[in-house]
């Protein structure tokens, strides 16, 4: 069995070394790819993640829904945005008894005229249309029963999950019912990514040990900017 962590949030490959560069635990879909067995082995996935960028977890999703091998995805902790999409690709989906499954409605920042404002909402409509078909061939439910949960951002427990047929059993209970946020997003904003791509292409200029100090300064302000902003 080989098994896949799907930590922390959701991005694109392009931001993982800004992420790993703060250490910060993110998921990337080439973390997912280039772990998949060519054997055909049984995948297990770890889940805890706030979500994400949906196109990111739209890649994660189908790379493990092509798999021919079993996936079986264990969530220990919040599977919630992008993540409660990851999971559906699973042939199986088990939830700690202490963990949380939440979906909602796709967002984004838009900025323009009357023209741009409607784009946007024809970019976030289309999103959600997406979502819900990984929702629909997992759970059974109609679309209108999962507008209706996305629309009022749904966040279920262990129970509830199996229940509405986002998972199919609870973990550590023989008995248990045998069935198929809002968090914080975790996400770097644009703006700190920019100052990080800045940071990090001096870092490659300098000798080593040239400035470090002044560079992990840099780097200290900076997280402790994205925390503040992420407290707002």
């Amino acid at each position: 069995m080989v098994k896949i962590n799907v930590k922390g949030p959701i991005i694109d490959n392009s931001q993982k070394s800004m992420y790993d560069w703060f250490e910060i635990e993110a998921t990337c879909p080439k973390d997912i790819t280039d772990n998949i067995p060519i054997n055909g082995e049984e995948i297990e996935l770890i889940i805890n993640s706030p979500g994400g960028i949906v196109d990111a977890g739209s890649e994660i999703y189908t790379a493990l829904r092509e798999y021919e091998g079993e996936v079986t995805a264990k969530v220990v902790g919040m599977a919630a945005s992008a993540a409660s999409v990851i999971i559906m690709a699973a042939n199986k989906i088990k939830i700690s008894p202490t963990a949380r499954i939440m979906i909602h409605n796709g967002q984004r920042l838009a900025v323009g005229d009357h023209r741009d404002m409607g784009s946007a909402a024809e970019s976030i409509i289309a999103a959600n249309k997406a979502i819900r078909n990984a929702y629909m061939d997992k759970t059974k439910l109609s679309e209108e029963e999962l507008t209706d949960l996305m629309d009022k951002e749904t966040t279920m427990d262990a129970k509830s999950a199996v229940e509405k047929g986002f998972a199919d059993e609870i973990m550590f209970q023989e008995d248990s019912m045998q069935l198929v946020a809002s968090v914080g997003s975790g996400l770097l904003s644009s703006g700190t990514i920019a100052k990080i791509r800045t940071i990090m292409a001096k870092e490659k200029e300098e000798k080593p040990n040239d400035n470090l100090e002044a560079i992990n300064q840099m780097k200290n302000e900076l997280l402790l900017e994205e925390i503040q902003n992420s407290l707002k």
